[in-house]
């Protein structure tokens, strides 16, 4: 190589050494822009008591939730309660969530990372929006929750594990151009179900004393027991009641529990089967059941009566024993009129309940006899 085609070469590098200076600069200063550094949280200037509306939208699927009068409400489902640690629980995941990756990426790409937002007639690519709002209603930011980004882990044995397992998210912020950052959690509690955000706990009839259902058929039965572990027979009517149907029935209350919020006054249109309740506290429940055409049951409930404000002393009660006693029941009466409180108030809503967790209320008399060739 001679002297001039060294310098021509020289001058070459030089060149595209500037070019491809000029273009790292040109990234780093729109990367710096961005604000979507890595390690760095996604969303910046929101604070949790900013944040007062959350609405999550995909294809099939809208929840809003709005807080109001000092309670998270679900807005699809008539204002009913919503779970107060998942929605805070997702909020705070969100303004905490780190950046793991940040890329430009051309808007005709969007639907390969199910970017694009739902609404409309595209039907290809779609994600999940997801919108905070402040009290006033004014927008504090709005991003499509796209693909899933998955991460190998050779060590996880589960099957569905194979291709990898949820690690991050794709999402595109709107305002922000066509920066698709990549976060460090998969996000799935952002479910746009309203049934998925309703408050679960449910009224909790305990302590029971009679059990009466009214119905067609052979499902009409009355059970009763003198005193709380007492054993349960039946109220009226020939045949001994087996133990083992007594308990069964008085159990289910425990894990009695619904799985949506009905809106809907066609739900409720059928002929219901009657439940009536009394319990040992001096509480009563009137329950209908009204069967649904999925085969699960839409349940009404109302609750009246006043517990007891003194209790009962025990047979041969020693007097040093009383005062203990006395302060213990003292302590339950206040968790029980709570308790009662708030059923009353949520007692306005119908619940979509599994025919499952009703098997046992439904149980035709025939069913709950001890064999007539058993002795006592």
């Amino acid at each position: 190589m001679n002297r001039k085609q060294f310098l021509w070469l020289m001058l070459a590098v030089v060149v595209l050494g500037g070019i491809g200076l000029g273009m790292f600069w040109r990234d780093l200063t729109a990367y710096k822009d961005s604000g979507a550094k890595i390690g760095a949280p996604l969303l910046t200037n929101i604070k949790v008591s900013d944040v007062a509306k959350l609405r999550i939208k995909d294809s099939q699927n809208e929840v809003t939730l709005v807080f109001n009068d000092q309670v998270w409400r679900v807005e699809q489902r008539g204002g009913y309660p919503a779970d107060f640690s998942e929605i805070s629980g997702l909020i705070l995941k969100l303004l905490d969530v780190k950046v793991t990756q940040s890329e430009m990426v051309g808007v005709s790409l969007h639907p390969r990372l199910n970017l694009v937002a739902p609404g409309g007639d595209v039907k290809e690519g779609l994600g999940t929006l997801v919108e905070l709002s402040d009290p006033n209603g004014k927008p504090l930011v709005s991003m499509v929750l796209g693909k899933v980004a998955m991460k190998k882990d050779p060590m996880n044995p589960l099957p569905n594990a194979k291709d990898g397992v949820p690690a991050g998210r794709h999402i595109l912020v709107t305002g922000q151009g066509e920066k698709v950052v990549v976060v460090a959690d998969p996000l799935e509690k952002a479910i746009p179900s309203p049934g998925a955000w309703v408050a679960k706990d449910f009224f909790k009839a305990d302590r029971i004393k009679t059990i009466q259902v009214a119905g067609a058929g052979d499902v009409a039965w009355a059970i009763t027991r003198d005193e709380e572990w007492g054993q349960w027979k039946f109220a009226s009517g020939g045949g001994r009641l087996h133990p083992n149907a007594g308990a069964a029935i008085n159990k289910a209350f425990e894990g009695l529990a619904f799985t949506d919020v009905i809106v809907d006054d066609k739900a409720l249109s059928g002929k219901p089967l009657l439940l009536t309740v009394d319990t040992f506290d001096q509480l009563n429940y009137k329950i209908k059941l009204t069967p649904q055409d999925s085969g699960d049951y839409a349940l009404q409930y109302q609750v009246s009566g006043t517990p007891s404000k003194t209790r009962k002393p025990e047979p041969n009660e020693k007097l040093e024993d009383s005062g203990k006693r006395d302060k213990e029941y003292a302590e339950m009466l206040q968790r029980l009129e709570a308790r009662v409180m708030l059923e009353q108030a949520r007692s306005q809503w119908a619940y979509l309940v599994p025919s499952n967790s009703l098997s046992t209320f439904l149980m035709p008399r025939t069913q709950m006899l001890i064999p007539a060739n058993v002795r006592p």
